[in-house]
């Protein structure tokens, strides 16, 4: 390998017997291919994160200074305050497998003094309804409807005409739908061995 001329400086001007003319210019070190290797993948590893990372920013995926949401406050619900209204007709549906749920539902609402004749008894189109509820038509029966609830021994409320009379949409009519949770719980049953 034929070595490069340099310029002539002090440090060439040595004895020549100690044999270390020129030794202050060490050669290049080698540039090992790992290294430089390991330097690429390191630079493509951080520009491909930039690149990921200016994407979500660009796409409003990742905001960099989030604002905190506004907070909103809970208006306070109005309570409704139940009314004992026994001048409204009731008809009751058993929504369950369970027979005669509907008749002792009959007796609670007449024993709260509602006059048996405006008190119906029949069976629902189905039976699985979940939770005993009772229907109202306009905000008008919601108290009403309230009243009715606490005199079958606590039940849900909900507005809705679907059990209005179709023939007198105007009639003071409230809906008591028997759901599963007035059946009697099965008796467990033991396997026998």
């Amino acid at each position: 390998m034929p070595h490069p001329s340099y310029p002539k400086d002090r440090f060439d001007d040595l004895p020549s017997d100690t044999g270390r003319v020129g030794a202050h210019r060490a050669e290049n070190p080698h540039i090992h291919r790992w290294v430089v290797l390991m330097w690429a993948v390191g630079a493509t590893i951080v520009l491909i994160a930039l690149g990921v990372f200016a994407t979500l920013l660009a796409s409003g995926r990742v905001t960099l200074f989030p604002t905190s949401a506004p907070v909103v406050e809970a208006s306070p619900t109005a309570t409704v305050v139940p009314v004992l209204d026994t001048t409204y007709e009731v008809l009751v549906l058993n929504a369950t497998p369970q027979s005669g749920l509907a008749t002792q539902t009959k007796d609670a609402v007449v024993n709260a003094g509602w006059p048996a004749d405006d008190v119906l008894a029949s069976e629902a189109g189905t039976d699985d309804f979940p939770e005993t509820t009772v229907y109202y038509a306009t905000e008008a029966d919601q108290a009403a409807a309230a009243g009715l609830a606490e005199a079958i021994g606590g039940a849900r409320i909900e507005q809705s005409s679907v059990y209005q009379p179709a023939d007198d949409p105007e009639a003071r009519q409230l809906t008591v739908v028997v759901g599963l949770d007035r059946t009697d719980a099965p008796a467990a049953q033991t396997p026998e061995s």
